[in-house]
């Protein structure tokens, strides 16, 4: 039993790309850690920095509206 969730395991995992690898490694430390995570606090002026970003972005018109992602979701 345990080689087949190796493999079903190793299956999923080289289908995910690099951020979700990420994701899933990182959970699985915390699994072993026993549910500690650390996260490294986000600064003041990081935060406003990415609501900057994030405001320029959408001011670009470069973002998707809820009409076009629920489009996009049909297609799943």
């Amino acid at each position: 039993m345990g080689k087949a969730l190796d493999q079903e395991m190793f299956e999923h995992f080289s289908r995910l790309d690099d951020t979700q690898k990420k994701s899933v490694i990182q959970m699985l430390k915390s699994f072993l850690k026993g549910g500690e995570i650390t996260h490294s606090r986000q600064t003041l002026k990081e935060y406003n920095e990415e609501l900057d970003e994030a405001m320029v972005r959408v001011k670009e018109g470069k973002f998707t509206t809820l009409e076009d992602l629920e489009k996009e979701m049909r297609s799943w």
